[in-house]
């Protein structure tokens, strides 16, 4: 039996919160690639976005993400909006544009095509901050990328960390 909410029930609610996290923000990216999260699975933190941080995460993709994909075909979404709770149990900074949908991380697979991704978004993008990290342990490298649509210039700030 269905629980009644007003006159919503709990399973319409279930599918309108899948169409919206299924919703295309462009071509080839789909919203829930940026609100999955093992840690909010985990700790039970509902990661959802308002609409102003869905139009911000359309604004990344379109600007930055697709002509990247292009360039360097499928990319792996690592980190994307982040929830101030998830941000704080994950160990983000206070001001972290993850926050406000305007960054993701990518896995790039290996250095030398991280640079490549690095170089390119570089030479070739608007875009408002971007590193490239690499942990020591496990040899893992990914670039963190961000653009700003509505809260400021994009600086086109570019940083290889390598040894974080």
């Amino acid at each position: 039996m269905k629980t009644q909410m007003k006159g919503v029930t709990v399973s319409s609610l279930k599918e309108n919160k899948e169409v919206f996290l299924n919703q295309h923000l462009s071509e080839h990216f789909r919203l829930i690639e940026f609100v999955r999260s093992g840690t909010a699975i985990r700790l039970n933190i509902v990661n959802t976005p308002s609409p102003q941080v869905v139009e911000r995460l359309r604004a990344l993709c379109v600007n930055v993400l697709e002509p990247l994909r292009r360039r360097f075909g499928v990319l792996r979404i690592t980190s994307g909006y982040r929830c101030m709770a998830l941000n704080k149990a994950v160990g983000g900074v206070a001001n972290s544009q993850h926050l406000y949908g305007e960054a993701a991380d990518l896995h790039v697979g290996s250095y030398e095509n991280g640079r490549k991704m690095f170089e390119f978004v570089k030479q070739n993008l608007i875009f408002d901050q971007m590193l490239f990290e690499h942990k020591r342990k496990g040899d893992v490298h990914w670039l963190h990328i961000s653009f700003k649509s509505d809260r400021g210039v994009n600086r086109c700030m570019a940083n290889a960390n390598l040894f974080v």
